[in-house]
């Protein structure tokens, strides 16, 4: 059997956890081609030029990109991928999986970082708070668009062949969104930069008062309003590095003990790490990368009981869970933490089963083995 011909689709490439997954297969399959709706020059050259675009990259459209569905919709439908045998299509909240067969014996894999968030599990969550601006334009646009969005992206889903799920939670999305079955293969998550030897002893015990810590995009859906509150409550100190469109309501909201950092180096993130006792994490996520990170830097989590999060939180191995999205929640979780004992070494171990080259390995043998029986069922 001849060695079959990929090509790599994805929503867009201009930073977060799904381009990794993209830059994770293209290690696998390096003369694959990538196409996508917009590429950024960074990502361009992190995957050696392979990206091929079209005139969604271009002014206006680049400027618009994310108030633009539909047409990314008909832009993916209509891409010639006839002279490959196996797509391997990389979609969340995009249109990536949109792509057509052009014959019956092509393969359509999907890795699914999630069913659209706001089609499906989180529409309410966007239309209360909208991460684009003017909120009261993107609320009228989604209740507008939503019904026909909606019906084209589950008649994609059908198309096709192979979903893979990046979580428990996805999977499950999956099935009752989409109405299809999936295998799970988490996310790569690059764990070298986060080492339990960052913590100057290996066993602890969590403070009185303990340093909490958070990284990672600001944005309405991960909910930082419900720590900064738990801890204003509690008077415990909380760190937070990252950026992003709600950083000004969240520092009207916050008091004294909350510092927002804003992006970091590597070097200030380690000293932060190296103080953090805990890790917060409000978010329900269809994985969360942010929190394994945590882990494999050897520092607890504590974690919305939803979402990617219940693959990766043992209960008093490596972090604990509050039940509600709620500050009240969060700090009857947090008021039982003080005293208890814990060993960065044996949390940071938890994370290895994340990395990237198990999602490697695992990607490779479900192409190859979905291959393979696909192609001997078109024979026959």
């Amino acid at each position: 059997m001849s060695k079959p011909k990929i090509a790599i689709v994805h929503d867009w490439l201009y930073g977060g956890g799904a381009e990794k997954v993209v830059l994770e297969i293209h290690k696998l399959y390096p003369e694959a081609p990538i196409y996508t709706s917009f590429c950024s020059d960074e990502w361009r050259q992190k995957l050696d030029n392979k990206v091929i675009t079209g005139y969604l990259q271009r002014w206006p459209f680049s400027k618009l990109r994310r108030f633009l569905p539909l047409l990314r919709q008909w832009w993916f439908a209509r891409l010639d991928l006839s002279q490959y045998d196996i797509i391997l299509s990389s979609s969340g909240n995009g249109e990536a999986k949109f792509v057509r067969k052009s014959r019956p014996e092509q393969l359509h894999i999907c890795y699914c970082h999630t069913p659209t968030h706001f089609y499906w599990r989180h529409y309410d969550e966007y239309i209360k708070r909208p991460s684009f601006r003017p909120r009261w334009l993107a609320r009228l646009g989604l209740k507008t668009l939503v019904r026909p969005l909606k019906k084209r992206d589950f008649i994609a889903a059908q198309q096709v062949d192979i979903f893979i799920a990046n979580s428990t939670g996805i999977q499950a999305d999956i099935t009752e969104f989409y109405q299809k079955k999936s295998t799970i293969i988490f996310p790569p998550i690059d764990l070298s930069n986060f080492s339990p030897l960052s913590k100057t002893r290996q066993k602890k015990i969590i403070p009185k008062k303990p340093r909490c810590l958070i990284w990672g995009r600001i944005v309405p859906m991960k909910r930082l309003d419900v720590a900064i509150n738990a801890c204003q409550k509690l008077g415990w100190k909380l760190d937070i590095i990252g950026k992003g469109p709600d950083m000004d309501r969240l520092k009207k909201l916050a008091g004294p003990h909350t510092n927002f950092l804003g992006f970091v180096d590597d070097a200030t993130r380690e000293k932060y790490i190296k103080e953090a006792d805990l890790f917060i994490f409000c978010s329900h996520e269809d994985f969360g990368i942010a929190p394994v990170e945590a882990l494999a830097a050897g520092i607890p989590v504590i974690a919305y009981q939803a979402g990617g999060a219940l693959d990766y939180i043992k209960p008093e191995k490596n972090g604990w869970f509050f039940s509600e999205q709620t500050a009240e929640q969060l700090v009857k979780t947090l008021k039982e933490l003080p005293g208890k004992k814990i060993s960065p070494a044996k949390i940071s171990a938890t994370a290895n089963e994340f990395s990237a080259a198990i999602f490697r390995k695992s990607m490779k043998n479900i192409v190859e083995k979905s291959w393979k029986e696909y192609s001997h069922e078109n024979r026959h």
